[in-house]
């Protein structure tokens, strides 16, 4: 049996009046992320992690930002091409490990719901998806709330 590790990373400007999508949930929150799609940049940094370890397209080249077919796209629905093109690859999902940096939203109180949400996505168990949130203790450009960074580690075996 074969195992790829895969990370990824993605970044959004939170901005006023957006709806709050993270790890493909609603947070109720007075800014969301900025984007093409939705901006849920933990799913963006999932996807990119999956499909480096899988060794496929990363996922700004599939769903191009400058293709109007994406513009204000569901990144679940991106998720789930994903994980589709994962398993036609010959790959399943063994676990995931998340890590949510804003003083944006806080993400403790969703983690549950976003565990349970992203393992639906990717047709495993909640408990093989962690979430962290962590806080950037008002430092660098992302603090005082005008960001989300998120960082993804995931790990793929063969089918």
């Amino acid at each position: 049996m074969s195992m790829r590790v895969g990370t990824g990373f993605d970044l959004h400007r939170l901005t006023p009046g957006r709806p709050c999508r993270l790890g493909g949930i609603d947070l109720p929150h007075a800014a969301g992320p900025e984007g093409h799609s939705d901006g849920d940049a933990v799913l963006h940094a999932l996807c990119d992690a999956l499909l480096g370890a899988a060794g496929l397209d990363d996922l700004g080249t599939l769903f191009p930002d400058n293709d109007p077919k994406w513009k204000g796209a569901d990144s679940a629905d991106l998720t789930t091409e994903v994980v589709q093109r994962l398993r036609a690859a010959g790959w399943r999902v063994v676990n995931c490990d998340i890590v949510i940096a804003t003083e944006g939203p806080r993400i403790a109180p969703h983690r549950s719901a976003m565990r349970t949400r992203i393992g639906a996505l990717l047709g495993c168990d909640a408990d093989a998806v962690n979430v962290k949130g962590k806080s950037l203790e008002g430092l660098g450009a992302l603090a005082n709330g005008t960001g989300v960074a998120v960082q993804a580690v995931c790990l793929l075996e063969s089918k």
